[in-house]
């Protein structure tokens, strides 16, 4: 079953036509890479997917309901959330702290809540630092706190913009252990990354953008193979 359906979907910023045409389908439980070179359009298209910023052109479906123009707060309590590529947190706050209020936002009573902030601690291996203001956490533990935050309320769809750049090897076994584990439950998933053999390991299926438009849509191996991705973005050589 579709789940979301972008289609058409434009966006310039002047002249720079930043997103241009894109059209594919994500269904339920999938997780979908997400891959191009830098200034590709990735990021445009996931401003865009979380509410960040309107298309010029373009519809896009969340259940078959159009959701584009739809403010990040609307969209979030419709199940789409959003990880940046720099991590958003709230830094003079503690660990426990950020999770409560993303949980309560989203219509969490407080003892469900807090159960679900415990929870999600353990989980994410964080629970020696709860209680330390998320300002004081490394670059990878605020990845994971954002994480949580994401995931107080299992979303209909993440949205993950490099969650694994510039982050420790154990943080980022945690995180695909996170990913990993949610998928196979059902999660979907939309993941951006760089890190070629993470997006093989996690997601079956990828689409490739390069100059603002997707330039094949298949399963990633077949994404990786194909000499358009090479050209693009993999420096001619095969995976």
């Amino acid at each position: 079953m579709t789940l979301l359906s972008v289609r058409g979907v434009s966006k310039r910023f002047g002249g720079l036509v930043a997103v241009n045409n894109v059209s594919f389908d994500v269904a339920a439980g999938e997780l979908v890479g997400l891959i191009g070179p830098n200034g590709s359009g990735k990021t445009t298209l996931l401003n865009i997917l979380s509410g960040l910023a309107d298309p010029d052109g373009g519809e896009i479906l969340l259940d078959n309901v159009p959701c584009q123009g739809l403010t990040p707060e609307r969209l979030a309590h419709r199940g789409v959330m959003r990880m940046f590529q720099l991590t958003r947190v709230f830094r003079r706050m503690n660990v426990i702290d950020n999770l409560l209020v993303a949980g309560r936002a989203l219509g969490l009573g407080a003892d469900e809540a807090l159960a679900r902030a415990h929870a999600l601690i353990s989980e994410l291996r964080l629970d020696v630092i709860r209680h330390l203001d998320a300002g004081q956490l490394s670059g990878g533990q605020m990845k994971l706190l954002e994480f949580g935050v994401c995931f107080m309320v299992p979303p209909r769809i993440a949205l993950l913009d490099e969650p694994f750049a510039a982050v420790h090897p154990t943080m980022k076994e945690i995180m695909g252990d996170f990913i990993r584990a949610r998928h196979e439950k059902g999660q979907t998933f939309i993941l951006v990354s760089h890190d070629m053999p993470v997006v093989v390991e996690l997601c079956p299926r990828a689409v490739c953008m390069n100059a603002g438009a997707v330039i094949i849509d298949a399963t990633t191996r077949e994404v990786l193979n194909d000499p358009r991705v090479i050209e693009a973005y993999l420096g001619g050589q095969a995976a």
